[in-house]
Formats: C-alpha cells, structure tokens, sequence
C-alpha cells in the first residue's frame, strides 16, 4: 500500500447527486473491483493498482472550514468519491474533523460507507440536526463478496452497523449498488435497520474479467438486474421498507 500525505487546494466540490460532497482522501484501501472511482488514475499520475495506494489530504479540515464559509449551505455527501471510513480513516481521522466542523455549522449530511468504522463517530453523528448513515451491502454471500470486494469489510459486520446506527435514532440506508449474485437474502437482514433502500446495476465494466474468471457472465446483464431489482422491490414492499431503484 502506498501512503502519501498530500495538500489539497479544495475540500468540498459540488456534487451531481447531493449539493456538495467530502473526499478526504484520493484512492480507497477496499480496492473493489467495479468500483467507479478509479477512473481518477487518469488525473492523479497514480501508476498503483487500484486499492494499493491512497493519498491523505491532510489539509482538509482547514480547507473546509474556510469553503463552507464562502458558499450557501447545502447537504454534504460524505463521500462520493472514496470510502470516508476506510482503513486509514482510524490513523489520520480525516473524516472525523471534517465531520466536526459540519456538524458544528449546522450543514445537513449523507454519509456512505462500506464499514463499520463509522460507528466511531456514532456520539458526533447523533448531535448533527439533519444526517443520514448509509453502508453499501451489493450480496449476502460472502463469497462472492470477497470476489467483487475483496478487501472490504464483510456484509454481516455493515449490517451490525447499520442496525446500531439505526437504533440510536439516525436515518439510515442501505445502498444495493451494483446488484452481485446472493443478493436475494438482503432483505431479510436489512427489516428493522434501515429507513429506505437504493438498488443499482453495476454500471461500469471494470469488473468483468471477475465475471468471465468466475463463470458469473449471466450476473453481468441486464436482464438480470432488471429481475433481481424487481424481486428484491417486491420483498422490501411487503416488509414495508421503502425501496427506489435507480436505472
């Protein structure tokens, strides 16, 4: 893993799905194979696989502190581009001082993760006037989990953290992007821990030798996450959990 500290010039950006979003650092540890955001390689100069190099912007809470002063106040996606909690987060705590600042000045939240890390900021998150906690869970087989995200954290240990996040009284979400074969059992695990439920495709091909390596190529198209969107719609509507799917 290649570690660099590095100064940004900017913290907060607009963002196309909230008002602004929070990447405090470039690159995620979690390495997932379908990832999006690893089409920044083209910017950033990195030559590393994806999910073996992650530069910390350890600037962050300054700049921040400055940009929400100088822009109107808008809700923060936390974050759009990295995973906020990634390992790294519990060294550097970048996420947690933007987080402060945030919370302090009052600006609503959308934080988004794959890891339990984030219940470390359960306390700070509790005092926030408007945030939502989501964590993505894309199968209940982990298997396959570790096929597609091999070094994230396992589905169980997200659905723990949400159903905690959720009893302290934070609206919480579970974000089924991309739909992953196994991903049927979902439902069951997620009633009674979340608010709502956003259900993707996998939009990106990025991950396909994973499909072609593991004979997986019938879960790549999209009949099938067509079908699988709607059969797990259906089981969120009877267990009353409000479900959008988004293609």
């Amino acid at each position: 893993m290649v570690i660099r500290e590095i100064e940004a010039r900017s913290i907060l950006s607009r963002s196309k799905v909230f008002d602004y979003t929070v990447n405090p650092y470039v690159g995620c540890q979690h390495g997932c194979t379908y990832c999006y955001a690893r089409f920044m390689k083209r910017f950033t100069g990195h030559k590393e696989p994806w999910g073996e190099f992650v530069d910390v912007k350890i600037n962050a809470p300054q700049l921040l502190l400055r940009q929400i002063q100088r822009v109107p106040r808008g809700r923060v996606w936390i974050s759009g581009m990295c995973d906020p909690y990634q390992p790294l987060e519990g060294r550097y705590q970048m996420t947690r001082k933007c987080l402060e600042i945030l919370v302090d000045y009052g600006w609503p939240l959308t934080v988004q993760t794959k890891s339990p890390l984030v219940l470390r900021d359960l306390e700070l998150l509790k005092k926030a006037r408007n945030v939502e906690v989501g964590l993505t869970v894309t199968t209940a087989d982990e298997g396959i989990r570790k096929l597609f995200e091999p070094s994230a954290p396992p589905i169980r240990e997200r659905i723990n953290a949400l159903e905690k996040v959720h009893l302290s009284g934070i609206r919480t979400y579970a974000m089924i992007a991309p739909i992953l074969p196994g991903v049927e059992q979902i439902a069951v695990h997620l009633e009674g821990k979340v608010d709502y439920v956003l259900i993707d495709k996998m939009n990106y091909h990025y991950a396909d030798w994973v499909y072609r390596r593991h004979g997986l190529e019938k879960a790549g198209t999209d009949s099938f996450f067509t079908s699988k969107a709607r059969e797990l719609a259906s089981i969120m509507a009877k267990k009353h959990i409000e479900c959008q799917i988004l293609f």
